[in-house]
């Protein structure tokens, strides 16, 4: 029997631990398997549809040790939502012959969560480079804390002959790491060699193949300045020499991408500081296990193309996160463009006929390999503000890890949710969490529509769900309402900025019983039959309702989707609701409108026809963009906006704001922050020779005394912001400072981006609480 020193005994005691969270594939059993070896605990661990289940049996204080180490000290990459430890009694199968990984358990419907993939990790980094390690320039190494996970799964529990590798077996040196629990590779299912391993593949454009070293030679097209796509993690990416202007702009060419910027891959932090102004916690995001794509700040003396990012002070950069990235850095010597393999707005490629045939008019020449894979992710993407990370998009490395439900939104039916239209995302409720899929893309067309419902199957398949209950976007005309209302279960309809303010709120337990939701974004179903866009929603959890008491004034966009794409309409339209115009007005030519133009528009405006109403902050953005001559057309979504926020981020110094009145309208109306005066104030500033930075530094300063300005006659604490207006780093900080000086506590998305990325999951939680609309 066991003693301790001071000669007392232990008898053994025995437990199961299950453990539950984003514990499989992230080296979780070899990591309880070494700790139970270190404590002298015997025992099991096996994987469950539910996460990782132990039998332990031990002295008690070892038990308690070995319960705690495991919350502790669990791998980088695991997140534990879960612990249940329930005592036994001795002996436990299999104890006799120490400590045992088993066989995974199929026996119920899988509701684990399916890990994101990661990138390389130092340690196989070191070996990558290391002329005496046999993985040695490997571009598939890997061990448990790192490599593909989520993008080569087939079906859970995560094993190696439920993924992609299985048809490659492991050969006698590989399977000894595989089964030696003191190494980091001990249940890497990725794990393989040179010897046993996927391997590269090249052709050029002339269809030749079985070059001797692929890397290279897709290394030295690229420093020839042509387009080469290479498959990664989860799926092509588009290559070129990011120094070469006329390689950058051929490629937009070919891809259909006039000025939407290119993502540029680096092979290290330093290379991305000799480009850009990178801070610490930008530098942590890049460096983290995710790996996104970070927005940091262009050098002056940058030598990166500026067909990269046209009129655009940023960068997206991200670091090369496989080891097949950093090989191919490597050889070609400088950052490169690596934009997402398809043309513009359609879905990944992922394998490698697929990528020829798609991208044969755009790829010179292709960089494959033999891993298949399961299902396209793309890269996640986010930004630093003042008051932390906000996600653009959620997908590589992120997603699908599950999001909690609050207590109050456990239990019902099972759930699927389809999300919005544009930066499609679908949500499944398992157990008491949600799990959102990784960006889609928006549904414009039919090989979107495709990804959006392989997602859907996937998350069914990997999860066991059959949907009892479809939630969907109010919008009746969204692609994503329509396949909804074909799936033959009940449906419920959610108000879109209802959706964002609740996908806010799940990040947060579900907040406090009363909330003011902000939801400001670019155009969304509203509930009155118009353009909703610039919302005050107080949600009301204790009884169930949502109620909208204030809003942007509203306006009308001449010729509706029209007016999306050219801001200088809207800019028109705010001005003639300002004062009527006539064709003959100067505005008609700064705003680069014929006369004959103009009039048809005043037209649509003075007779409400195809000029719908909206109260869209995304819209109003749009109009300022014009007026201050940023942007009078656009060519992708919120790229008149970055502009404005481009202008003010050059401004130094205070930027006080301008009048934004609340205005109450008779009749019990409801409220509207009225942008008139702040826009006289704006156009005023500009006669007097007040420079663009300043002007629009003022104009993010007057949007967040508005919202505080409402927040302050509500009297409720506690405010969510949502919508994808808040991807403005900007407005996003000036706003949380004015809230949190008027006395308010602040709820801002973290782990999901406020733009329609969130939608699927903030429909989960209005399906769980019942508040659908807005009254």
């Amino acid at each position: 029997m066991p003693t301790d020193a001071d000669g007392s005994s232990h008898p053994p005691r025995a437990c199961v631990i299950a453990i539950e969270g984003t514990v499989q594939g992230v080296g979780f059993r070899p990591f309880v398997a070494r700790t139970a070896a270190r404590l002298g605990i015997s025992g099991s661990v096996r994987n469950t549809p539910r996460g990782v289940t132990i039998e332990a049996l031990g002295p008690a204080p070892a038990l308690a040790a070995f319960t705690a180490i495991l919350e502790s000290e669990a791998p980088p990459a695991a997140v534990i939502t879960a612990v249940r430890v329930r005592a036994t009694a001795p002996p436990i199968d299999g104890s006799a012959a120490g400590f045992a990984i088993l066989d995974s358990d199929r026996a119920e419907a899988p509701v684990v969560p399916v890990t994101p993939d990661l990138a390389l990790c130092d340690d196989c980094r070191r070996e990558l480079s290391d002329p005496r390690d046999r993985r040695h320039a490997y571009p598939f190494i890997n061990c448990t804390n790192c490599g593909p996970r989520y993008s080569i799964v087939l079906a859970v529990p995560y094993d190696r002959e439920r993924t992609t590798m299985s048809p490659f077996t492991m050969c006698p040196d590989c399977a000894r790491e595989f089964a030696d629990p003191a190494n980091r590779r001990f249940h890497a299912q990725p794990n393989a060699c040179g010897r046993c391993g996927p391997r590269v593949t090249w052709s050029d454009g002339g269809g030749a193949s079985g070059y001797e070293s692929p890397i290279a030679a897709a290394a030295a097209a690229v420093r020839r300045g042509e387009i080469v796509a290479v498959k990664g993690i989860g799926g092509f990416h588009l290559v070129v020499d990011a120094t070469n202007g006329a390689a950058v702009w051929e490629l937009r060419r070919r891809k259909h991408r006039d000025e939407k910027p290119f993502a540029v891959m680096f092979d290290s932090l330093s290379a991305v500081r000799a480009e850009a102004t990178v801070s610490d916690a930008e530098a942590a995001a890049l460096r983290s296990p995710a790996a996104p794509i970070v927005l940091v700040r262009r050098r002056a003396d940058s030598r990166l193309a500026p067909e990269i990012a046209p009129d655009n002070p940023w960068i997206g950069a991200l670091l090369a996160y496989t080891p097949l990235h950093v090989l191919l850095l490597e050889a070609v010597g400088r950052p490169v463009v690596a934009t997402s393999g398809n043309l513009s707005e359609e879905p990944l490629c992922t394998d490698d006929p697929e990528a020829r045939a798609r991208l044969a008019s755009i790829a010179d020449c292709f960089l494959g390999h033999d891993r298949a894979i399961a299902r396209a992710v793309d890269d996640s993407v986010l930004r630093i503000a003042a008051s932390g990370p906000v996600l653009l998009r959620r997908a590589r490395g992120l997603a699908p890890a599950p999001l909690a439900l609050p207590a109050d939104a456990r239990g019902g039916p099972s759930l699927l949710c389809v999300g919005a239209h544009l930066k499609s995302t679908v949500a499944v409720t398992v157990g008491s969490d949600v799990v959102v899929s990784p960006h889609i893309g928006d549904l414009d067309h039919a090989l979107s529509l495709g990804a959006f419902r392989r997602a859907i199957d996937l998350l069914r398949n990997l999860h066991g769900s059959q949907p009892e209950v479809a939630v969907c976007d109010a919008h009746p005309d969204y692609a994503s309402t329509e396949y909804a209302a074909k799936l033959g279960v009940p449906l419920l309809r959610v108000q879109h900025h209802l959706a964002h303010v609740l996908a806010c709120l799940l990040e947060h337990d579900g907040g406090p019983d009363r909330v003011l939701g902000v939801a400001w974004d670019g155009s969304g179903y509203g509930g009155d039959g118009t353009v909703w866009g610039g919302e005050f929603i107080v949600v009301d959890r204790s009884v169930r309702t949502a109620r909208r008491v204030a809003h942007l004034r509203p306006f009308r966009l001449p010729g509706g989707e029209a007016a999306v794409r050219e801001p200088r309409r809207t800019a028109l339209a705010l001005l003639h609701a300002m004062a009527p115009l006539d064709s003959s007005s100067p505005w008609v030519r700064r705003l680069d409108f014929s006369p004959e133009n103009a009039s048809t528009l005043l037209t649509l405006l003075e007779r409400g026809r195809h000029a719908p109403v909206t109260t869209s902050a995304g819209r109003l953005f749009d109009g300022v963009a014009a007026l201050l001559r940023l942007r009078l057309r656009t060519t992708f979504e919120g790229q008149a906006a970055i502009a404005v926020e481009a202008a003010a981020a050059s401004h130094s110094g205070t930027a006080p704001p301008w009048p934004m009145p609340l205005v109450r309208p008779p009749r019990d109306g409801v409220p509207y922050l009225d942008w008139e005066p702040a826009l006289d104030a704006l156009l005023a500033a500009r006669r007097r020779g007040t420079g663009v930075a300043t002007v629009a530094a003022q104009f993010h300063a007057t949007l967040a005394a508005g919202i505080a300005e409402v927040a302050g006659t509500m009297g409720i604490r506690t405010i969510a912001l949502s919508g994808g207006c808040f991807q403005n780093a900007r407005l996003l900080d000036l706003t949380i400072e004015a809230l949190e000086t008027g006395g308010h506590e602040v709820l801002r998305p973290l782990r999901l981006p406020p733009n329609d990325g969130a939608i699927a999951a903030g429909q989960a939680l209005a399906a769980r609480w019942g508040i659908t609309t807005v009254g």
